[in-house]
């Protein structure tokens, strides 16, 4: 029997789905039949991510950040993948040129590791050949 299909959510994109915000209705309904399905990832560094992100005023969240995080890690189908020994370095074997931000590095092993598709708009994680990642742009 076929595994089903696995997705992770690049850290903008949870933040963005859990928000309801700008991502378009087909996007979502994607989104949401991964979750129904029990195959909807984050990368932990993601949660770390937004905290950052909050701290430096660089993104809002409707409620206090420790609140919003235990909410929305809840979410039916959704799992949290931690960074194992495989993770940290397959992103650390990632071409030198690919991208400089370790969190977008470790996310993109994670769905590597996960043979996930990655839900995204970061143009560079986009413009990486398919053969490391699979993406969705959102």
């Amino acid at each position: 029997m076929q595994k089903p299909p696995k997705a992770i959510l690049d850290t903008h994109t949870f933040v963005w789905f859990s928000e309801d915000q700008k991502i378009a209705d087909k996007i979502c309904d994607k989104i949401e039949s991964y979750a129904n399905n029990g195959e909807l990832y984050i990368s932990s560094i993601s949660l770390w991510e937004i905290a950052m992100l909050v701290m430096h005023g660089k993104i809002k969240l409707n409620k206090k950040c420790s609140l919003w995080l235990k909410d929305a890690i809840i979410m039916p189908g959704l799992n949290v993948a931690n960074i194992t020994p495989e993770i940290a370095i397959g992103a650390a074997e990632l071409p030198n040129n690919f991208h400089g931000d370790p969190a977008d590095r470790i996310i993109v092993s994670t769905a590597m590791s996960l043979d996930a598709v990655l839900f995204t708009r970061d143009s560079k994680i986009l413009d990486l050949p398919s053969e490391y990642v699979k993406c969705i742009e959102v």
